[in-house]
C-alpha cells in the first residue's frame, strides 16, 4: 500500500460530544506508517471539528432557547393574571371519566407509534436481528425521560446506548438510530404543520404575530421542502455524512412511511388534547392541531423540561379566549396523561434495565 496523505476538513461533527469522546482514543491509537516516497499515494479524509464555529453555534442555540423560555413565561404569566383557579379545579373534577379514558387511549396510541421510529431506523441501517420489543423499549424509555429533562440531544442517545449495547450495538449504530428517529419526528411534524396551517392559517397568528396570508405561504414552503426531500430520496439511494461517519437515508417509500408514522403520532397526541376541551368552546380540531404542533416545536426549541411554560403559553395563547379556565383544565389533564405518567413509567422501566444489568454483572464475577 502507498503512503497515506491526511487532509483535514472543517465541519461540525454529527455525533454528540459524549460519543466523540468515546471514539477519540481509537483514532489516536492508530499511528500512520509512511512507506517510501516513490510509492503511489492514497488520500484519506479526516473530519476535524472547528472549536470556534461549534462554540458560536452552541452559544446561539442557548441564547435562542433562553429567549424563547423567558418570553413564554412572561406571556403565560400575563395570560394567567385573572384566572380563577377554583374554577379550573372545578372544571377538572367535572371532566367525564369516559373522556379521560379516551384521551389516555389516544396517548397510548401516540406512544405506540413512537416505538415504530426506532424499528424503522434499525431496519434502515440493516439491523434486522434486533427484535421489536427491544426497539419499543428503547424508544419508549428514551423519549419521555429525554423530553422530561429538556436535554433530548444528550439524554436520548445515552439511554438508547445503555439499552442497545446489551444487544451488541456500538456508539455509531446508536448515533445513526438517533438521527433517523429525529428525521421521522421532523418529517411528520413539519408535514402535519404545513397541511394544517395551509387549511387554518390564522390558527397561530396569535403566537407568531404573522398575517394569515403569510402563514399560508410559509405552509406552502414547508410542504414544497418536504416534497423536494421525498423526490431527492426517491430517485437514488442516498447517504449523508463523511467517510468517518455515514448514515443511509431511507428510500422514497420509507420516507412516506416515516411521514405517515409521524403524522399519526402527532395526530393522536393532538386529538387527546382536543377531546379534553369542552365541546361548548367550539374549537375546531384543525386549530388544535396547528397550535399543538407550534407549542410542541417551541417547547423543544426552548429545551425546557417537557416544554414547561413554553408549551403551556402557546396552548393558552392559541386556544383560550376570554374563558381560559376550561383550556387550563384540559391542559393540566393532558400534561398528567401525556407527560407525567409516561415519564414515571419510563423511569421505572429504565431503572429495571439498569438493575438487571448490575445483577448480571455481579453474577458473572
Amino acid at each position: 500500500m502507498g503512503p497515506i496523505t491526511v487532509h483535514e476538513s472543517t465541519g461540525d461533527d454529527l455525533l454528540p460530544e459524549w460519543m466523540q469522546t468515546l471514539e477519540a482514543p481509537a483514532l489516536e491509537a492508530s499511528p500512520l506508517e509512511v512507506p517510501p516516497p516513490e510509492a503511489p499515494t492514497l488520500e484519506a479524509l479526516v473530519l476535524q471539528k472547528t472549536p470556534g464555529s461549534s462554540a458560536r453555534w452552541k452559544g446561539l442555540g442557548v441564547a435562542v432557547s433562553i429567549v424563547i423560555a423567558v418570553v413564554a413565561i412572561f406571556v403565560l404569566a400575563h395570560a394567567l393574571r385573572h384566572v380563577d383557579y377554583q374554577e379550573v379545579f372545578a372544571a377538572i373534577r367535572s371532566t367525564k371519566t369516559g373522556v379521560v379514558v379516551l384521551a389516555f387511549a389516544l396517548v397510548v396510541s401516540s406512544y405506540g407509534s413512537l416505538t415504530l421510529y426506532d424499528l424503522l431506523a434499525l431496519r434502515t441501517i440493516g439491523l434486522i436481528d434486533i427484535p421489536y420489543r427491544i426497539a419499543a423499549l428503547a424508544s419508549f424509555v428514551s423519549y419521555p425521560i429525554a423530553h422530561g429533562t429538556g436535554a433530548v440531544a444528550v439524554v436520548s442517545p445515552i439511554i438508547r446506548y445503555r439499552i442497545y449495547s446489551l444487544r451488541g450495538l456500538g456508539v455509531v449504530d446508536v448515533a445513526k438510530i438517533c438521527f433517523l428517529t429525529g428525521l421521522t419526528f421532523w418529517l411528520g411534524n413539519l408535514t402535519a404543520l404545513g397541511l394544517s396551517l395551509l387549511y387554518e392559517p390564522s390558527a397561530i397568528s396569535l403566537i407568531d404575530y404573522i398575517m394569515p396570508a403569510v402563514n399560508r405561504m410559509l405552509a406552502a414552503a414547508i410542504l414544497l421542502g418536504i416534497v423536494a426531500f421525498l423526490v431527492w430520496s426517491w430517485r437514488a439511494p442516498r447517504s449523508i455524512g463523511t467517510q468517518r461517519w455515514s448514515v443511509r437515508i431511507p428510500s422514497g417509500p420509507v420516507v412516506l412511511l416515516q411521514i405517515a408514522i409521524g403524522i399519526f403520532d402527532l395526530g393522536a397526541a393532538a386529538l387527546a388534547m382536543y377531546v379534553l376541551i369542552p365541546p361548548d368552546l367550539h374549537i375546531e380540531f384543525s386549530r388544535v392541531v396547528v397550535v399543538f404542533i407550534a407549542a410542541t416545536l417551541l417547547g423543544f426549541a426552548s429545551h425546557a423540561p417537557a416544554g414547561l411554560g413554553v408549551f403551556d403559553a402557546a396552548i393558552v395563547l392559541g386556544l383560550a379566549g376570554e374563558d381560559k379556565e376550561p383550556i387550563l383544565a384540559a391542559l393540566l389533564i393532558f400534561r398528567f396523561l401525556y407527560h407525567f405518567l409516561p415519564f414515571l413509567a419510563a423511569s421505572c422501566l429504565f431503572g429495571i434495565v439498569e438493575a438487571t444489568r448490575g445483577f448480571r454483572a455481579k453474577a458473572s464475577l
